[in-house]
């Protein structure tokens, strides 16, 4: 798990880090990602969100958007305010949000339902531009995203095993960067990849992982 909770997780590091589960049983008594449980947002995300497969370019770019916001708070913070996020980045229509001029940048600094980093305001907007250009040269952003999807595991993974960053997530960004997309690090992009479903991370013994495949499974990739 890496988008709520892993940025700079070491698997070296502390008693609990050393337990190969990562499985909690809810009040529910589901079995879930130890992440995932609690606070409720963190289930009804966990279990109908994290991992299921997006082909929807306003989606994908909504979701590297708030991943980027993200960098420096916990998931949770920017979760409670997605639909505030949404209200005042036009949906997350990046050709709209390409549209923007500093009239909307003064606007969204001033709105305090969001977070107000000019940073990070300039970055969507910096990269709405930038995705308009991707989808005339590539087709759409899923179809160039899904190309740096990793290669299927053969099992579930435990707590034990999860990264904060791999070699698909680090071209992907170093990709992105080129293209003159602005907070995409490699650990912010392995965070959507995540869950998108580029890559199933939920643990092992998770309800949702099987679900996850079944929907991977199914998707037709763009």
């Amino acid at each position: 798990m890496q988008s709520p909770v892993l940025r700079g997780y070491r698997s070296d590091v502390g008693a609990e880090s050393k337990k190969p589960t990562g499985i909690v049983r809810g009040e529910d008594g589901m079995p879930r990602c130890w992440w995932g449980d609690s606070p409720p947002e963190y289930r009804a995300y966990h279990d109908r969100e994290w991992g299921f497969p997006v082909a929807d370019d306003v989606r994908l770019f909504e979701k590297l958007s708030l991943e980027g916001f993200q960098s420096g708070l916990s998931w949770l913070t920017i979760l409670r305010k997605r639909d505030a996020f949404r209200r005042a980045f036009a949906g997350f229509d990046f050709s709209a949000i390409a549209r923007f001029d500093q009239r909307d940048v003064s606007r969204l600094l001033a709105d305090a339902s969001i977070v107000r980093h000019r940073g990070k305001i300039e970055a969507v907007i910096n990269n709405a531009r930038h995705a308009a250009e991707l989808v005339e040269a590539e087709g759409s952003l899923a179809a160039f995203m899904w190309r740096f999807e990793p290669a299927p595991r053969a099992a579930a993974i435990d707590r034990g095993a999860v990264l904060a960053q791999t070699d698909e997530s680090r071209a992907l960004a170093r990709e992105l960067k080129r293209r003159g997309w602005r907070f995409v690090g490699p650990t912010t992009v392995y965070a959507f990849m995540q869950a998108m479903g580029l890559v199933n991370d939920h643990m092992e013994g998770c309800v949702a992982w099987a679900e996850v495949e079944q929907a991977r499974a199914g998707f037709t990739r763009p």
